[in-house]
């Protein structure tokens, strides 16, 4: 049975800090970037603050008919240094993902992560597999925190070129 543990990854960013902090903080941009969330949705009256949910579709692999939603929970919103939140799911364990903002040079580095609190049972690694046709479920997230941060950066330094300038 695979364990997905922890990862982090990191960029730079030609983008202020405020900037990469509200795109990752309005999860409703998250498809922008994210080459798994298809769909999210603040529930409630929403919006990036602890304690504040939201409703994300999931896909994997990017081409499977296999979707799934879920609620993750703010764990974490602290405007250009911050954002996290926990997903957890039946029989799929609790994951925390953390996106950390550290100014550096004219822009941030950003580093992503995830964390598992609650490991994933043996039912919920059996749909992964076969439902989800993803067996080396590791090896995806890895990979997708990647290539997540890779679009983070596009569409962050996009969202600064287009930004006036702060006073």
């Amino acid at each position: 049975m695979q364990t997905l543990g922890r990862a982090e990854d990191s960029i730079y960013v030609e983008a202020p800090p405020q900037v990469v902090y509200d795109l990752v903080a309005d999860v409703t941009r998250t498809p922008e970037y994210s080459p798994e969330v298809d769909e999210v949705v603040w529930l409630d009256d929403g919006g990036p603050r602890v304690g504040a949910r939201f409703r994300a579709r999931n896909r994997v692999p990017a081409d499977s008919r296999f979707s799934w939603h879920n609620r993750p929970l703010v764990m974490a919103a602290e405007p250009g240094r911050e954002f996290a939140f926990a997903r957890t799911e039946a029989f799929a364990g609790t994951i925390v993902w953390r996106y950390r903002f550290e100014p550096e040079g004219s822009g941030t580095r950003v580093t992503e992560s995830y964390e598992v609190a609650r490991p994933v049972g043996r039912i919920g690694w059996f749909i992964i597999g076969t439902l989800g046709r993803d067996p080396e479920r590791m090896t995806t997230m890895r990979e997708g925190l990647h290539e997540s941060l890779q679009r983070l950066k596009r569409v962050a330094e996009a969202d600064a070129a287009s930004s006036p300038p702060a006073p």
